[in-house]
């Protein structure tokens, strides 16, 4: 690995731009989730899976959202060596929130798309238990795969930018390849695959109605905000990886690699507002009036009518076993 290059003016640039990127993102999606997290708790008399898995999707963003003052100062102080467990702390927390968010998306798209394309199976997928304890599963699992950060700094004892400057083994082939394979390229074609067919169901619907096309938006957005953030975020730390393994020696390719993975890092968190956004429009369009549920269960005859207003009270603040009633 070429260790010639200079990084300054990345750097100096990079205290810019995660201003005018972090700031917003946080003042926004710190009053946006806890909207959310205020409706859910509140207002919701009963909870279904879906409201605890998009509960459950707040609090990681929430737990991103509270760092991004920790990554703010660590770009523009140095640390002491003596707070490096501190840091690995917060590294650690930065990453459970965002792999936390990322399979709890997961999650709700293979939930969505059981309950659109197997309606009648769905009921043994109808369980607040059940949803209670993915979620359980995910802090767990994301906990335990990011624990290895701890290991990630060296025993220098120079002062340090927390958040930045992993020693080789955070870059170690076993460990890069897991982030890449299980942190996004499985998930992301599991929300892909589930996604795209649960629209391809809405669309082949004899009757379209609101509630399903307002849906088809939903999941369209939903993958739209997931793949456009997370993209270049992984992207860029495959080209890093690239760069530490000695792969990538050009001094100009490395500086601007480490600008792109930098500003990618930066544009990921925007999901965190995304995530909001996409939950108080589903929570906006489920309390509206429009839509007479009594009408479209009468063709009881076409299975997909059926599934799309079952996905469409999957969404609402309902007890989801009246579905199956007739």
């Amino acid at each position: 690995m070429t260790t010639n290059c200079s990084f300054k003016d990345v750097d100096e640039l990079m205290q810019s731009v995660e201003l005018v990127i972090y700031v917003p993102t946080f003042v926004f999606g710190l009053l946006l989730n806890t909207l959310v997290l205020a409706v859910f708790c509140v207002k919701l008399q009963k909870w279904n899976e879906s409201t605890i898995f998009m509960t459950n999707l707040a609090v990681m963003d929430l737990l991103l959202l509270l760092l991004l003052p920790f990554k703010m100062h660590a770009t523009h102080h140095w640390w002491a060596a003596s707070r490096k467990l501190a840091c690995s702390f917060l590294e650690t927390m930065y990453f459970v929130g965002m792999y936390g968010s990322i399979y709890t998306i997961t999650c709700l798209a293979l939930y969505r798309y059981i309950v659109i394309r197997y309606p009648m199976r769905a009921k043994e997928v109808h369980s607040p238990k059940a949803a209670i304890i993915v979620c359980m599963t995910i802090w767990v699992l994301v906990l335990g795969a990011t624990s290895p950060v701890y290991s990630f700094r060296d025993n220098s004892d120079q002062p340090f930018h927390c958040f930045h400057g992993f020693s080789d083994k955070g870059w170690s082939p076993a460990y890069i390849g897991c982030v890449e394979v299980f942190g996004f390229l499985l998930p992301a074609t599991v929300l892909m695959v589930c996604s795209l067919q649960s629209i391809r169901t809405l669309k082949q619907s004899h009757e379209r109605s609101t509630k399903s096309r307002v849906g088809e938006q939903i999941m369209y957005s939903n993958l739209c905000g997931f793949l456009i953030p997370f993209t270049p975020c992984h992207l860029g730390i495959f080209l890093q990886f690239l760069v530490r393994q000695g792969v990538i020696t050009a001094c100009q390719s490395q500086t601007g690699i480490a600008l792109f993975l930098q500003v990618a890092m930066c544009l990921a968190n925007v999901t965190c507002c995304l995530d909001a956004l996409c939950s108080y429009f589903i929570i906006k369009e489920v309390r509206s009036p429009q839509g007479n549920r009594q009408t479209i269960f009468k063709q009881e005859g076409d299975r997909h009518i059926r599934t799309v207003v079952h996905y469409c009270e999957s969404f609402m603040i309902k007890d989801e076993r009246q579905w199956y009633r007739r």
